[in-house]
C-alpha cells in the first residue's frame, strides 16, 4: 500500500469513526482545565452570594438542571425566554434561579469571554449547590454546548408528582436511567419546596375520589398537610410547604427515613417505597441506612443524567447571554 493509500485509509477510517464535524465529543471534567481553569470557583462564589439572599436557592438551581436534561438533554434550552420558551409550559411555571444563573453567566463572561456554554453552568451550578447544601461531590464531566431553540412540547414528558411509579420509571428507563439512578435523583427533594398544588389530591381527592387521602400518607402527617393546604376550593395552590419536614435546607438522606414512615410528601415520591413489589423499596431502605451510599449513587446518577444527549463539537452554540441565542 502506498502512502496515499495509507493516508486516504486512515483519513476514511477517522471520518467513520467521528462521524465528521457535528460529531458527538466526550465530556471532560477538565474540558475548561486551559480555557477558563477557575470555571468552578467563580460558580461557586456566585451562589454563595446568591444564598444570603435566597436560602432556598440551592434546591432551586438544582431543580433548573433537572428540568433542562429530562427535554431533549442537556442543552440550556429550558433558560431561553419567549412565548413559546419551555419556561412558559406548565411543569415549569414555579421553576426560580434563572436570574442567579444570569450572574454566573456574566461573571464567566468577564473572566473567560465566550468560553463557558449555559448548558455547562447548569451542569456545575448544580453540584456546586448539592455540595453547598451539604451533599456530596462530583467531577463533572464538561463541553457541552447550548440548543438554538427551546422543546416547549418536550415538557409534556416531564416526571410530575401525580405520575405513577411505572410511568416515571419507563421515562427514566427511555433516558439510560435505571432504577438506582431513580430513586437516587428523586433524593434531591431531600431540600426544597413544592406547591400545595403538588400534592392536594392526596389529601382530599385522591383517585378522583371526593374527601379520600391517600392510604400510603401517614394519618398524622396528612392533618398537618392539610392545615398548611386548606382544601382547593378556599385554600393557595401555590403556597409552599418542605419537601423534607426534618432537615430542608440540608442535602442528606433524611428524605428516605420519610418514606419509610409514609411522610413523603409527593405521591411520586412516596410510591417508591409504598409500591409493592417495586425494586425500588430496597433502594430505598439501602439509602436510608447509609448516607453514603446514597451520596455516591447519587454523584453517578448526575453524571448520567448530565449526560443526555448533549451537544459538542461544532452543535449547538456558546450562547452570551443564556436568555436568547447569538
Amino acid at each position: 500500500m502506498s502512502r496515499f493509500q495509507m493516508a486516504t485509509t486512515l483519513f476514511l477510517l477517522a471520518a467513520i469513526m467521528l462521524g465528521g464535524s457535528n460529531a458527538q465529543l466526550r465530556l471532560s471534567p477538565t474540558f475548561y482545565a486551559k480555557t477558563c481553569p477557575n470555571v468552578s470557583n467563580i460558580v461557586r462564589s456566585v451562589l454563595q452570594q446568591a444564598e444570603k439572599h435566597d436560602i432556598w436557592i440551592f434546591p432551586k438551581i438544582l431543580r433548573l438542571h433537572f428540568h433542562d436534561c429530562f427535554v431533549n438533554g442537556c442543552d440550556a434550552s429550558l433558560l431561553l425566554n419567549g412565548t413559546e420558551s419551555e419556561q412558559m409550559a406548565p411543569p415549569n411555571l414555579s421553576t426560580e434561579g434563572y436570574a442567579v444563573i444570569d450572574d454566573i453567566k456574566t461573571a464567566l463572561e468577564k473572566a473567560c469571554p465566550r468560553v463557558v456554554s449555559c448548558a455547562d453552568i447548569l451542569a456545575l451550578s448544580a453540584q456546586v449547590s448539592v455540595s453547598l447544601g451539604g451533599g456530596p461531590k462530583w467531577k463533572v464531566p464538561l463541553g457541552r454546548r447550548d440548543s438554538l431553540s427551546a422543546h416547549r412540547e418536550g415538557t409534556r414528558d416531564l416526571p410530575s408528582p401525580h405520575d405513577s411509579l411505572a410511568k416515571i420509571a419507563a421515562r427514566f428507563k427511555s433516558l439510560g436511567l435505571d432504577s438506582t439512578d431513580l430513586v437516587a435523583l428523586s433524593g434531591a427533594h431531600t431540600f426544597g419546596r413544592a406547591q400545595c398544588d403538588a400534592f392536594t389530591d392526596r389529601l382530599y381527592n385522591f383517585n378522583n375520589v371526593s374527601g379520600k387521602i391517600d392510604p400510603t400518607l401517614n394519618a398524622t402527617y396528612a392533618k398537618e398537610l392539610q392545615q398548611r393546604c386548606p382544601s382547593p376550593r378556599g385554600g393557595v395552590a401555590t403556597s409552599l410547604v418542605d419537601l423534607d419536614e426534618q432537615t430542608s435546607l440540608t442535602f442528606d438522606n433524611k428524605y428516605f427515613l420519610n418514606l419509610k414512615n409514609r411522610r413523603g410528601l409527593l405521591q411520586s415520591d412516596q410510591e417508591l417505597f409504598s409500591t409493592n413489589g417495586a425494586e425500588t423499596v430496597a433502594i430505598v431502605n439501602r439509602f436510608a441506612s447509609s448516607q453514603s451510599q446514597f451520596f455516591a449513587s447519587f454523584g453517578k446518577a448526575m453524571i448520567k443524567m448530565g449526560n443526555i444527549s448533549p451537544l459538542t463539537g461544532s452543535n449547538g452554540e456558546i450562547r452570551l447571554d443564556c436568555r436568547k441565542i447569538n
